[in-house]
């Protein structure tokens, strides 16, 4: 499964970013983790930008609500680390859709062996203006955690292609980040 993976996601964040305009950069094949759980018009939203993935050749997921994935035929669901329960429900929804999970620590590591998602975004790998003054994992504390992941592992936080080259060998399958200019 690992081989089918993207290398390269998307997280929309409403606040931060245009996820049209970082979505129109991403090359073919790339990721987005659809996350805007604040907006009123969130399922619009989703179905607007779901639509703009399909034309793109993107791969689409839903972050948070597996009903709202299934709706929208997503390409499948990204549970948060406190939310990773919603796996179950998420694969009964979408049984061939693509599952993802967030960790922050050894704790989402054993929240993905326990509920087995295809991969793991583990985060923060640098420090990141999302979350400023947030302790990050650092190359080190990455490397030993995605060595340890049972899963395929996606680092975030401050990611940039060249940060990515620092972490060959580190066991980082890709890499994930809010905006790509």
């Amino acid at each position: 499964m690992a081989s089918l993976l993207p290398r390269i996601w998307l997280m929309t964040d409403e606040t931060r970013g245009d996820a049209a305009g970082a979505m129109m950069r991403l090359p073919r094949g790339a990721a987005v983790i659809f996350r805007h759980y604040g907006a009123p018009d969130r399922e619009a939203a989703g179905a607007r930008l779901h639509e703009l993935a399909r034309e793109r050749g993107l791969v689409f997921l839903i972050a948070g609500d597996p009903r709202l994935a299934a709706r929208l035929r997503a390409d499948g669901f990204h549970a948060p680390e406190a939310l990773a329960h919603r796996l179950v429900a998420a694969r009964r929804l979408m049984p061939r859709g693509l599952m993802t999970l967030a960790a922050h620590g050894a704790a989402g590591l054993v929240n993905a062996r326990r509920h087995a998602p295809d991969a793991v975004i583990l985060s923060p790998v640098f420090p990141t203006a999302s979350h400023p003054g947030a302790a990050a994992l650092g190359p080190l504390r990455f490397a030993a955690l995605a060595h340890a992941s049972s899963r395929p592992v996606i680092a975030l936080g401050g990611m940039t292609a060249r940060r990515f080259g620092r972490l060959k060998g580190a066991g980082a399958h890709g890499f994930a980040g809010i905006s790509f200019a």
